[in-house]
C-alpha cells in the first residue's frame, strides 16, 4: 500500500490528510470534544416510546392494465439554521468526495483518491449511479444535472461483462429507480427497465435460486468460480427492487421470480429458530454449509429485507412477518452476550453449536432495521434491544484510537477490567461503511435522543480527520488503531457516497423538512441506502 499522500491543506476544508497525521477543525453544532467522552463505556439507555406507524394498505397487483403513474418530483425542503453546520459539514464532505471522483475516476466504478486514479468492477459508473439519489437530497443541482447528462449520454448495459446479480441490483437498479421516484424523470426508470430485463437469465436455474453472476450483454449467467453455491444474503436482498420494478413497468416477471425465492426459503428445512445457513445450492435449492449462522457477511441482509419486503407490500405477507419474528427470536436466544468488563451487548456467531464472540461491522444495520420493525407494530423488546446495541456500535468507534470501527470486532466475555473491545491484524481496516450511522438516523427518527446525532458528529470528525484525501475524495484506511498512520488503502468505495453521507444528512437535518423528503411510513430504504415508496392501495 502506498503511504498516506503529503500534507497540502484544503483551502475549501477545515481538515486535511497529510504526511500520515490529520488536524480536525472543530466546527458545528454542537460538536463536544470527543476525548472527553473517550473513556465512557456505558451511556445510559433510555427506553423509546413507540408509536403505532399508519398503516399502509395492500399493494397493487403487478398486472393491472394501467401502470402506477409517475411520481411527482420529491422537492428538498430548506433545513432550519440550527443544524446547519452539521448539515453543511455532510455537503462539504460530498463535495470533497465527488470533487476526486470528477477529476480522476468520472463514468468510472470507483476513485482511487491516492494514485488519483481508478477502479473497474463492471464497468457501470457505480459510484456515479450510487449517489444519484444522494446529491437530490442534498440539493447539490449542479452535480445531480452533470451525473444526470451522463447516464443520459453513456450509460449503456449493452456490455459483454459479468456482473453480480445482489450488487448490481441494490447498487445500480436501487439507484435508478429510488432516482426515478424523487425525480419524477423517465429516463431513470427507462435505465432501470432495461437493466432488470439483462438481470433475468440469472433466475434460469433448476432450482429457481439466482446465479450469483449475468453476463448483461450475453444473457448467460453462471455461478462463481470457486462454488456452485449462491450466498443467502444475495439471493434474498434484491426482491425490494425487483418488486418495485414489476409494479412500475406492470411487467409481473420481477417479482415472481423473486418472490419464489422467497417461497422456496420459507419452506426450507435447516434452519436454526429462524436463523439460516450462509449458502444455498442453485442446483439442489438446499441449504449447504449447514450450522453457521451469523448476521455479518453473506447473511446480514437476508434479515433486513424480511421486514422491510413486509413493509414494502403493505404488511400483507405473513410468511415475511413469521420468518422476521423468529429469526429476532432466534438471535436473542443464540447469538446475543454480554461482554464482561462493561456488559455491553452484542451479536455473535454460531458455528455448530460453538460460540464465536466476533461480530461484524456489517452487524450494525440490525439496531435500525430492529428500530424500524418496533416503529411498525413489532414487539417493544426489539427495540429495547436495539438501544443496546446501537450502544455497542458506538463503542466499537470510540475504543478505537481513530474513533473509527474497525471491519470486524471480537468482545471480552471475561469478567475483568481488560477491554471489551479486541480487535485482530488482519481486521484493523474501515472501509468507510455506513451500517453504523445508517441505524444511528433510524434511532434518532424514533427517539428523538439527540445522542444519536452526537455519535453520528464524532463519526463524520472521525471520517474527515484520517480519511480525507487533500487532492479529493476520501480513503479507506488499514489500521483504525494507529491515528499517526492509519494506512491508506487507496479506494473510495461507492457506498460512502451512496449510503455513509446520505444517512449522516439525514440524521442531522431539520425534522420537519427530513419528515417531510423520506417519511418512514411513505419510504423504505434498500440495502444501499436508495429510498423506495411503500406501496399505495390499489384504485377501487
Amino acid at each position: 500500500m502506498r503511504g498516506p499522500p503529503g500534507l497540502q491543506r484544503d483551502a475549501n476544508a477545515s481538515d486535511t490528510v497529510a504526511d500520515g497525521r490529520k488536524e480536525l477543525k472543530d466546527g458545528g453544532d454542537g460538536g463536544e470534544d470527543k476525548d472527553k467522552d473517550k473513556d465512557k463505556k456505558i451511556v445510559s439507555w433510555r427506553g423509546a416510546v413507540i408509536e403505532a406507524d399508519q398503516v399502509t394498505e395492500a399493494p397493487p397487483s403487478a398486472v393491472q392494465k394501467d401502470a402506477a403513474a409517475p411520481p411527482a418530483a420529491t422537492v428538498l425542503v430548506e433545513v432550519s439554521p440550527g443544524r446547519v453546520d452539521r448539515v453543511e459539514a455532510v455537503r462539504d464532505a460530498f463535495r470533497h468526495a465527488w470533487k476526486g471522483y470528477k477529476e480522476f475516476a468520472w463514468g468510472h466504478d470507483e476513485l482511487k483518491p491516492i494514485s488519483k486514479s481508478f477502479g473497474e468492477w463492471f464497468g457501470l459508473g457505480l459510484t456515479l449511479i450510487d449517489s444519484l439519489d444522494t446529491m437530490w437530497i442534498l440539493g447539490l443541482k449542479e452535480e445531480f444535472d452533470e451525473a444526470k447528462s451522463w447516464v443520459d449520454k453513456e450509460l449503456s448495459f449493452n456490455r459483454n461483462v459479468d456482473v453480480n446479480l445482489f450488487e448490481t441490483t441494490i447498487r445500480v437498479l436501487g439507484g435508478l429507480l429510488s432516482t426515478y421516484h424523487l425525480t419524477g424523470e423517465q429516463l431513470f426508470l427507462d435505465k432501470a427497465k432495461d437493466l432488470g430485463s439483462r438481470l433475468m437469465p440469472a433466475f434460469k436455474t433448476p432450482s429457481k435460486i439466482p446465479f450469483s453472476d449475468v453476463n448483461i450483454g450475453k444473457g448467460t449467467a453462471h455461478p462463481p468460480r470457486w462454488t456452485s453455491d449462491s450466498t443467502l444474503a444475495e439471493v434474498t436482498s434484491i426482491q425490494l427492487e425487483f418488486r418495485e420494478l414489476s409494479r412500475l413497468t406492470q411487467e409481473p416477471q420481477y417479482q415472481e421470480v423473486v418472490n419464489e425465492v422467497m417461497r422456496l426459503v420459507h419452506k426450507l428445512p435447516g434452519k436454526h429458530d429462524g436463523l439460516v445457513p450462509m449458502f444455498i445450492n442453485t442446483n439442489s435449492g438446499q441449504f449447504s454449509h449447514k450450522g453457521v449462522f451469523t448476521l455479518g457477511a453473506r447473511a446480514d441482509s437476508y434479515y433486513e429485507y424480511l421486514l422491510k419486503q413486509w413493509i414494502q407490500g403493505g404488511k400483507t405477507e405473513d410468511d415475511l412477518l413469521e420468518d422476521y419474528i423468529q429469526a429476532v427470536e432466534g438471535v436473542k436466544k443464540h447469538l446475543v452476550r454480554q461482554t464482561g468488563p462493561s456488559k455491553l451487548t452484542f451479536v455473535g456467531e454460531l458455528s455448530h453449536n460453538r460460540f464465536n464472540p466476533k461480530m461484524d461491522h456489517l452487524v450494525c444495520f440490525l439496531p435500525g432495521t430492529l428500530a424500524l420493525g418496533a416503529h411498525n407494530g413489532l414487539p417493544v423488546d426489539h427495540m429495547d434491544l436495539a438501544v443496546q446495541l446501537m450502544e455497542t456500535c458506538h463503542q466499537m468507534y470510540v475504543q478505537m484510537e481513530t474513533g473509527l470501527s474497525p471491519e470486524i470486532a471480537h468482545f471480552n466475555l471475561q469478567a475483568s477490567d481488560s477491554r471489551d473491545v479486541f480487535v485482530k491484524p488482519a481486521d484493523r481496516h474501515n472501509l468507510l461503511r455506513p451500517e453504523t450511522v445508517e441505524s444511528l438516523f433510524y434511532m434518532y427518527r424514533f427517539t428523538k435522543d439527540t445522542k444519536y446525532r452526537d455519535w453520528g458528529w464524532e463519526i463524520l470528525q472521525s471520517f474527515n480527520k484520517y480519511t480525507k484525501v487533500s487532492g479529493g475524495g476520501y480513503t479507506s484506511i488499514n489500521n483504525v488503531l494507529d491515528p499517526v498512520n492509519p494506512g491508506p488503502r487507496d479506494k473510495m468505495e461507492s457506498f460512502f457516497l451512496g449510503e455513509t453521507l446520505k444517512y449522516l444528512f439525514l440524521l442531522f437535518s431539520d425534522d420537519d423538512a427530513n419528515a417531510d423528503l423520506l417519511r418512514l411510513d411513505k419510504y423504505v430504504f434498500n440495502t444501499e441506502a436508495h429510498p423506495l415508496p411503500i406501496w399505495p392501495s390499489p384504485p377501487k
